[in-house]
């Protein structure tokens, strides 16, 4: 491994993003809000990655980008690049499904073993899954004995997070990271001195795990509140442990519930933190904790591009969210051959574009801030 310059996300997918909110930050191209009626989606939904509506929406922008972009050239096939197996390969077919349009997906990340790459079929295409990211040039060369061209007709949708942006086995503890860190922070600055940051790093990773995803539905927002409560004292590790496995708690409503009814013995800055995020979620906001959020913006940005150049390359993986290689080359070479290019983050928007108040400071959205690329 070694750094190849500096750059950001931008440089190759200009404002062609959508997180989680699901509209676009290029203002040109109409997003969820525009499609809404269309999709079947009641007002304040918000679709998540894997579901059809997502791939619906998704749909909808992007051949709404291909016809701003291209003067109406026709998009007639997908490519997908990616880093989660189960989300990202579901998102992948459901898009090709609901565009009825041939797909081709790579889903990547780096591990020691013997390197390793397996083709899947699917009703609509084939997805590609290697143990490396440099296979991203098989993935090149098996798209073209497939005569699958990457051309104006062709759109690539691009993971940003632990695929673009800090490669999943390579680099993506430095993004989990600066969400922990962030998450400690919005506890610490609610109970001050009450804080202890051991008892709330235990409390986080026992219930990150994947057996209480049924109850978190993987959300940070609604681990980081369930940290928050148990840190306050009002309710304990144990307590709630019970409470989930004899379903008196079947979903994080039911917990923002209970709280409600003891409300009255928290104190005056947790009740308002409480009130907020309840509101938040009772509106089907799928981002309800904003605060914590914001805090993971800044987190995150503090990670980006802060070495020097002497940095060895291990410090450099260790603490800087960096800019995948072999992604970047192999989404610029497809960006000369005219494909539309468009990235895809379930991040939130509230942790990658900064508020108007941080913009002042002169804080730039995390797809515009420029940071080391690596790769082999």
């Amino acid at each position: 491994m070694k750094t190849h310059g500096r750059t950001a996300v931008s440089e190759f997918l200009g404002d062609n993003i959508i997180y989680r909110n699901l509209q676009p930050i290029d203002a040109r191209i109409p997003g969820l809000d525009d499609f809404r009626d269309e999709v079947g989606l009641i007002p304040g939904e918000t679709p998540r990655k894997t579901s059809p509506e997502y791939a619906q929406v998704v749909v909808k922008i992007i051949a709404a980008a291909q016809e701003l972009n291209s003067s109406g050239t026709p998009l007639k096939r997908i490519v997908f690049v990616g880093d989660t197996h189960l989300n990202d390969s579901t998102a992948f077919a459901n898009i090709c499904r609901a565009g009825i349009w041939p797909g081709r997906a790579f889903i990547g990340a780096e591990n020691e073993a013997v390197k390793s790459i397996e083709i899947e079929e699917i009703d609509i295409g084939t997805v590609m899954v290697a143990n490396r990211w440099s296979a991203l040039t098989d993935f090149q060369t098996y798209l073209a004995k497939q005569d699958f061209a990457v051309d104006e007709n062709t759109a690539v949708l691009l993971d940003l997070d632990k695929t673009t942006l800090g490669a999943r086995g390579r680099n993506d503890h430095v993004i989990n990271q600066a969400r922990v860190a962030a998450a400690a922070l919005t506890v610490k600055d609610v109970l001050g001195d009450r804080f202890d940051l051991e008892r709330f790093q235990g409390v986080y990773d026992y219930f990150n795990q994947v057996k209480y995803h049924p109850f978190t539905t993987d959300n940070q927002d609604y681990l980081v509140y369930i940290c928050l409560m148990i840190c306050s004292g009002l309710i304990t590790p144990h307590g709630l442990m019970y409470w989930i496995k004899n379903k008196v708690v079947e979903h994080i409503g039911d917990l923002f519930v209970k709280v409600d009814r003891r409300l009255v013995e928290l104190p005056p800055e947790i009740q308002t933190i409480h009130k907020d995020v309840h509101s938040h979620f009772q509106a089907g906001d799928p981002t309800p904790f904003k605060a914590f959020r914001r805090a993971e913006f800044i987190a995150t940005a503090a990670r980006m591009g802060q070495l020097g150049s002497d940095a060895s390359i291990n410090v450099r993986l260790s603490q800087e969210i960096v800019i995948t290689l072999e992604v970047r080359e192999l989404i610029l070479a497809w960006k000369s051959q005219g494909a539309l290019l468009f990235g895809l983050s379930d991040k939130p928007d509230e942790a990658s574009i900064p508020s108007k108040e941080l913009m002042a400071e002169g804080y730039l959205p995390i797809h515009r801030i420029e940071t080391s690329i690596v790769g082999e």
